[in-house]
């Protein structure tokens, strides 16, 4: 699996500490995890926690990842944003519990964390227990298990409700203000991982007239 973290500017001196504790988590367990900034306070490509939520988007719809880690100070502004696209399911997880349970009963796509709120001594161990409960299983395996039928059941529905009432991801990219989905993919480091990772070509050329590639 391709893991990505996405961090917006607020919780940017945190982005270091996350990839390092989210690559110790999951890489014995056979995924990659690949760090889209924001990289520290001091990184001059900001990144509001919308952008970071079409961020989230860009790398889920297109294959260049296929989870999304990102958050914001509560955690809320960056699940809703992500939640805004096609494309995405986000969770919002503070423990290990939580983590444990959106993967298993909901099986989404994204988990948004809040790095701001009891994010202190000990806080690597908690985010370790946390990437190890949300990535150490099978996802969608339902909770309790007498369940698992019910819950996959209802996610079917829902991902048949979001084709409704969202837009299709590449109108997305067409009718966004081009400045903010410029402003958002505009960091160095973006292009190297994200067109070796991209799986959907319409949404790579996209992308590439943005950045006048």
């Amino acid at each position: 699996m391709k893991i990505a973290l996405v961090n917006e500017n607020s919780q940017a001196p945190k982005n270091a500490l996350i990839f390092e504790t989210l690559q110790k988590a999951v890489t014995p367990m056979g995924h990659t995890c690949f760090n889209y900034g924001r990289y520290s306070a001091e990184d001059p490509h900001e990144r509001s926690y919308v952008q970071a939520g079409l961020m989230t988007a860009l790398l889920l719809n297109s294959g260049a990842a296929d989870f999304v880690i990102t958050g914001c100070g509560t955690g809320m502004g960056a699940m809703v944003a992500c939640n805004a696209f096609p494309g995405v399911t986000c969770g919002r997880a503070n423990d290990p519990c939580d983590a444990y349970l959106f993967s298993q009963v909901n099986a989404g796509n994204a988990l948004s964390m809040p790095f701001a709120m009891n994010f202190g001594w000990g806080a690597e161990v908690n985010l370790e227990y946390v990437f190890e409960k949300l990535f150490g299983s099978e996802p969608g395996g339902g909770y309790p298990p007498e369940w698992a039928a019910a819950e996959k059941r209802n996610r079917e529905i829902l991902k048949q409700v979001k084709t409704i009432t969202h837009a299709n991801f590449m109108d997305v990219l067409k009718n966004i203000d081009q400045d903010f989905l410029k402003e958002t993919v505009a960091e160095e480091s973006f292009p190297n991982m994200f067109f070796a990772n991209c799986q959907n070509e319409e949404i790579a050329a996209c992308i590439r007239g943005v950045l006048g590639l």
